[in-house]
């Protein structure tokens, strides 16, 4: 102790007389001291302690006995010392304005973590611990810092010698006849179409308007009388007055002369009207009927959003027939893929997204005089960039018209957006129902909940899933946290005690299949009769209750239970079957998603069971990751759902949860602009020429998270869809015109400019809809097997879509396409919906220039697999998993999450080995876990010349991507041969993105073949290799290192491979020009050259020294730093080579 007092005195800081931020309240010296002097040494008189006796002093002298359990291998408790160190370093670190975090990779603060943790957060800071490492950061922590990874895998490439000197071969003479071009650019230029003339075709268009002023004005007039007498005409048949009672009957119709003088007084209204009062489908009829009364039928054209296709489709539908007329005359819809709309149609009901594309086009809105936005409080990312872009244009449109609809009584907010815009609200026209909380539906069923009876059967096939739910969860979730605050503030001391124990034991995770049974079969046996609409969070809870009960003797008798599913994704034929009243004696019970909520009526429910959760996608922007997990929904979702069951009578309402937890819900649902991803969004935002993406979203009605905007703008840079001063490039313009996801879009521009256009074209339109292979509950093994026979072990999802396709297509020219798809387990109304999907891509790239007329040239190299592959990789990058091979399994490794799984039906979940060193992958998902769904192997090759931008390492032969995340380490040729590909390959694709007609496969014929042999000739044999770090160059070899004791490098490296159990090395010697030699030697996969020498024998013995010399190199990365040992070339090549013998451990 003495020493150490006289240690601290010398520092100027007595422990007994003074305070010390080193010295604890009981006067000892605390370890934030050991750690200032943690690398310091001694000078003899002792002015520091070395470091192993000062740590071994302090640990004898000053640990409990919980420090010295630790070295002993046991859980240990929190060390005092450790967390006083730890306070005074957070506390420096609140009141830095210079840093940012802490980083420790002390293992005894990864031992006192969770009390690192809580102290962090009772300061305001924030921590995570990575692996081995423990970070307090100022700013919230992510769950991955690949920084932080010691396991990052970094990729060493290796290609064949020859393929890399055909391609500097080719590289050469395309370098060399540009410069012959140089001096010949004055010629004259052919004029072309460039990005910015891209327009998308209209399909609104009127060809009246290009007739002349007067006429078109006589054109009009006389097509509104035509339109007056059809209408009163209608009006008085006795079809027509038959209708019209019905409609007098809503409760719109009582505000009827109210709202049209609103809308005829004010620019925006604001309108609110609970389910059933008849807002969606009379208020625009309303609006058409009065112009064409009063004459101005044809110079009103009215367009209806709505959030959903079927919703458009299915009040369309209604509204024609209202009319008396056929659909796709006075009123038509538009939806993507289809549509029924003629030039006479002047009330259109589509989808936001549909009017959105066409804002973008005509940013006036020319010849539209109402615009209706229906649903406003789904708050939809759609329907909220649409209010911006409204919101923007009613300046310049002072004549337009905007009505907002919503079914909830939110109308405020609105009317506050606005500028306090005027509201009016519509009684609904409703019967009364009864909610049964959960508490009372325990009571009136008998039903008894325990520990078993409430898991969800997922199948024999996703027994997993089932089987989760027993596991005791480490964080509680959204659904469980809710319900855990609520449940013990809350008494149910009305109810009987079989109930409370059944409260006691419920398990909110769980949707409660069994408890829907229950009460299905207790209203099927005991109430009135009407039709059954329950509410599940998603097709796959919908498909696994339907089996459920489809296998019970009451509901699945078809004679007595007829059993629907409502989804988003249905033919048009199960839409209608939706609607229809089923047979005498027969209840009808609908399994539906919360579209039916509010998107679509079923006039005959009865009785509503709700299960109150929804399956929500959101994004933690954090981890630039979307996440898809089962939550709550709000109180007016909630009441919503309860509405629907007092259509035509009284109903009654089931809902699954306590009426506590319904009331700590919350008052709304989150708008979708909040909770996901904006990387479509911010694009279309930039085709509406607005100087910052930023500025534009902050009026929003809610704007999102800088943080999640940002994201965004670096992944539109990241692809090439804007600059660096946020500018759309010339790629931008042309997928800002592309109906689709902006990476899907440059893959379908890349597939067109390097001619493999067709299985590219398949794939795109394929990921733009639902997955056509089905997985069926009963037969998901079957399924799988079909999926894998169109994989045909290439080890790609995509490729498998385009086989699918393909022999879709060759079964319908046949006339046996149903069976072809039976047999299968495809769908064919997916399948449909790519075909037409194509066609609607083809005809826009051929209307931009990138596609030829001539379906041979466009498809010209289709048949080159490692280019398509290329294409696909180029399309989804920055979407990158490294594959990493262990003992006996595989692991993938992402930039943003780290450790992730393969989505079960991939095809490449089913391989125990895959071939290519990285997984390219259009979307991820985190359940539980992240999951990647679709994905293709491609090779080194393939993801430096197609992926992102390269840059040079500090060691020569290093390239990075992806910000460093990506390391490769190569030969230094090889390095700067894939450098100086890929720039020239950048250039080429801008000059040809710039001029569409340029032909780039005679332009740089040598450049395109160069690529053609580099992506075709790569066979992956590089290798993985773990905490590699970048050093400086590495000296030339000196020979003298292995000859000067008289060993023959030759003979040397023979035999450490014979000594590791491998074959004898290869020599090929080849006669250079100048009259030297140049020797080659091959082992293992790997081929090293040797200087030029004069005779034979030297060259083979300059290739052995490369050899040996690289085997020394990785021997000594592979050392621990402080490790100052001389290096054992013998031993250290042996133990490396013995290293690549053990190959399954040896990661590719």
């Amino acid at each position: 102790m003495p020493n150490i007092m006289l240690r601290c005195a010398l520092l100027g800081h007595i422990t007994k007389s003074m305070p010390c931020p080193f010295v604890n309240k009981q006067g000892r010296v605390c370890n934030s001291l050991l750690g200032l002097f943690s690398e310091a040494t001694l000078c003899e008189g002792g002015f520091f302690a070395t470091r192993r006796w000062f740590c071994g002093y302090a640990a004898e002298q000053f640990s409990d006995d919980e420090y010295e359990v630790d070295f002993e291998g046991h859980k240990a408790s929190s060390s005092v010392a450790n967390i006083d160190e730890w306070k005074w370093k957070l506390s420096l670190l609140s009141r830095s304005e210079k840093d940012q975090e802490i980083v420790s990779r002390d293992k005894r603060d990864r031992r006192d973590y969770e009390q690192i943790s809580n102290l962090a957060k009772r300061m305001g800071l924030y921590s995570e611990i990575y692996g081995k490492v423990v970070v307090a950061s100022k700013v919230p922590l992510p769950n991955y810092r690949p920084d932080l990874d010691d396991k990052r895998p970094q990729r060493e490439v290796v290609i064949p010698l020859g393929l890399q000197r055909r391609v500097e071969g080719l590289l050469q003479e395309h370098l060399d006849r540009i410069q012959l071009r140089v001096g010949k650019e004055g010629k004259e230029a052919s004029v072309v179409k460039s990005a910015d003339q891209v327009e998308e075709i209209n399909p609104d268009d009127n060809p009246d308007l290009f007739l002349d002023g007067s006429v078109m004005e006589k054109v009009l007039q006389r097509r509104s009388l035509r339109m007056r007498n059809m209408q009163r005409a209608w009006q008085e048949s006795p079809e027509g007055r038959k209708m019209l009672d019905f409609r007098k009957s809503l409760p719109a119709f009582r505000e009827k002369d109210r709202l049209l003088q609103a809308i005829a007084r004010n620019q925006v209204i604001v309108i609110s009207g609970e389910t059933g009062c008849g807002k969606t489908t009379q208020l625009p009829q309303y609006v058409l009927e009065s112009e064409i009364e009063s004459g101005r039928g044809a110079f009103c054209s009215i367009i209806c959003t709505q959030p959903r296709r079927i919703s458009a489709m299915a009040v369309a539908e209604r509204v024609s027939a209202e009319r008396g007329e056929p659909l796709g005359e006075t009123v038509g819809y538009k939806v993507r893929l289809e549509g029924m709309k003629g030039k006479n149609t002047h009330l259109l009901f589509c989808t936001s997204g549909i009017l959105l594309r066409r804002l973008l086009s005509d940013r006036n809105l020319n010849g539209i005089t109402h615009v209706f936005v229906d649903e406003i409080h789904e708050r939809g990312m759609n329907e909220d960039f649409l209010l911006i872009v409204l919101k923007d244009l009613l300046p310049r449109r002072r004549d337009l018209r905007l009505i907002l609809m919503s079914a909830t009584l939110n109308a405020e907010l609105f009317s506050t957006y606005f500028g306090g815009a005027p509201t009016i609200h519509i009684p609904g026209f409703t019967y009364p129902v009864t909610a049964h909380f959960l508490e009372d539906v325990l009571e009136i069923t008998g039903y008894k909940l325990t520990s078993f009876n409430q898991l969800d059967d997922y199948g024999q096939e996703k027994l997993w899933k089932t089987q989760r739910q027993l596991a005791p969860r480490k964080k509680k979730n959204q659904i469980t946290a809710l319900v855990e605050d609520v449940l013990t503030k809350s008494s149910f001391e009305n109810y009987s005690s079989r109930v409370r124990d059944s409260l006691s034991c419920w398990t909110p995770d769980c949707i409660g299949f069994n408890l829907i049974e229950a009460v299905l079969c207790h209203i099927c046996r005991k109430e009135r009769p009407g039709a059954v609409l329950v509410f599940m969070t998603g097709w796959e809870d919908i498909s696994c209750l339907r089996d459920q009960l489809k296998a019970h003797p009451l509901l699945g008798d078809p004679n007595r239970v007829l059993l629907i599913t409502c989804h988003g994704s249905m033919a048009t034929s199960e839409q209608k079957q939706i609607f229809e009243r089923p047979p005498f004696n027969v209840r009808k019970i609908v399994l539906a998603t919360n579209m039916a909520e509010a998107s679509i009526t079923i006039n005959d429910i009865v009785f509503v069971v709700d299960c109150g959760k929804a399956k929500e996608t959101t994004y933690d922007a954090l981890n630039n990751t979307p996440c898809l997990l089962p939550t709550w929904i709000s109180q007016a979702s909630a009441k919503q759902r309860r509405g629907r069951a007092g259509r035509v009578q009284p109903g009654e309402c089931y809902h699954l949860y306590p009426r506590c937890v319904y009331e700590a819900f919350a008052e709304y649902q989150l708008p979708e602009l909040l909770r996901t991803p904006l990387n479509s969004l911010c694009l279309q935002i930039k085709s509406l020429q607005v100087a910052s993406i930023g500025e534009f979203l902050s009026a929003a009605l809610q704007p999102p998270e800088p943080l999640t905007v940002q994201n965004a703008v670096d992944f539109l840079k990241m692809i090439g869809a804007l600059d660096e001063k946020e500018n759309l490039t010339d790629l931008g313009k042309f997928l800002s015109v592309l109906p689709v996801d902006p990476k899907l879009g440059k893959m379908l521009i890349m597939g067109a400019i390097f001619r493999c256009f067709d299985p590219i074209l398949t794939i795109v339109s394929a990921l733009s809809v639902r997955d056509p292979f089905l997985l069926p509950q009963d037969k998901k093994e079957l399924a799988g097997t079909a999926k894998s026979r169109f994989s045909a072990k290439d080890y790609s999802d995509h490729m498998a879509l385009v086989r699918a396709y393909e022999g879709w297509k060759d079964a319908e020219r046949e006339g046996s396409s149903y069976e072809y798809c039976w047999r299968n387990f495809l769908s064919s109304q997916t399948l449909q919906a790519i075909h037409s999907l194509r066609k609607q891509f083809s005809f826009i790239l051929k209307d931009a220039g990138l596609v030829e007329a001539d379906s041979s040239t466009n498809n010209k190299l289709s048949h080159n697999q490692p280019l398509v592959r290329a294409i696909i990789c180029c399309g989804l990058f920055p979407g990158v998993a490294s594959v990493v091979h262990r003992e006996t399994s595989m692991s993938f490794k992402t930039m943003d999450d780290g450790m992730v799984l393969l989505y079960a039906n991939s095809v490449n979940a089913n391989y125990q080995t895959i071939p290519y060193p990285w997984l390219v992958f259009g979307e991820k998902i985190k359940v539980n876990t992240v999951f990647l769904r679709d994905s293709t192997g491609v090779s080194d090759s393939i993801l430096m010349l197609f992926g992102g931008a390269l840059s040079h390492g500090v060691q020569v032969g290093h390239l990075k991507m992806l910000e460093g995340y990506i390391d490769f380490f190569m030969d230094p040729s090889l390095a700067e041969c894939y450098v100086k590909l890929k720039e020239e390959l950048d250039k080429l694709l801008q000059k040809k993105l710039q001029d569409p007609s340029l032909d780039i496969h005679k332009e740089a014929k040598y450049l395109m073949l160069a690529v053609q042999e580099l992506v075709s000739g790569d066979q992956c044999e590089g290798r993985f290799v773990f905490g590699r770090e970048s050093k400086k160059p590495r000296e030339p070899t000196d020979g003298n290192k292995f000859t000067r004791d008289g060993t023959n490098p030759k003979s040397l490296l023979q035999t450490l491979l014979m000594r590791a159990g491998h074959s004898p090395p290869k020599y090929k010697t080849k006669h250079l020009k100048t009259n030297e030699f140049r020797a080659l030697v091959e082992f293992k996969g790997m081929q090293f050259v040797g200087k030029p020498k004069k005779n034979k024998q030297l060259a083979e013995r300059e290739a052995a020294i490369e050899a040996l010399a690289w085997l020394t190199h990785t021997s000594d990365d592979t050392r621990d730093e402080d490790d100052k040992s001389p290096l054992d070339v013998t031993d250290n090549m042996l133990k490396l080579l013995g290293k690549r013998r053990r190959s399954k451990r040896n990661p590719r």
